[in-house]
């Protein structure tokens, strides 16, 4: 648990480090931050595949480009293969998504992914 998990109402047990913008800088972009709510980019191009990274709170999801992709867990076992639910939304997309406890996350598709999330750092108030 890191230093900003204090303010948390249940406790993240996950290190700070595993944050989106430390652990995967490349694949995510702050966008704006305050303290209710942090705007990220999320962008992966084909055949990229995301080092191991959590998501702390919940999220609304704008997708502006979706493609087919594998989500694994942090011992590489394969949480969701897309390619196995039909073909990706059509674009744009708006989603909602719970927090994420550490993951990859590999394009399999033919497009990059780019998703704007907006996350809810206090979704109790």
């Amino acid at each position: 648990m890191g230093p900003s998990s204090s303010s948390a109402p249940s406790a993240w047990p996950w290190p700070d480090s595993l944050d989106a913008l430390v652990a995967a800088p490349a694949y995510h972009t702050l966008l704006l931050e305050n303290d209710r709510v942090r705007v990220i980019h999320t962008h992966i191009p084909v055949g990229a595949l995301v080092p191991v990274h959590t998501h702390r709170w919940p999220a609304v999801a704008y997708l502006l480009g979706a493609s087919d992709f594998i989500r694994r867990d942090h011992h590489g076992d394969v949480l969701l293969d897309s390619r196995k639910l039909g073909p990706p939304p059509k674009t744009p997309f708006v989603q909602w998504l719970e927090p994420l406890p550490p993951h990859t996350v590999e394009n399999a598709g033919t497009s990059e992914i780019s998703i704007v999330i907006v996350e809810l750092k206090n979704p109790s108030r």
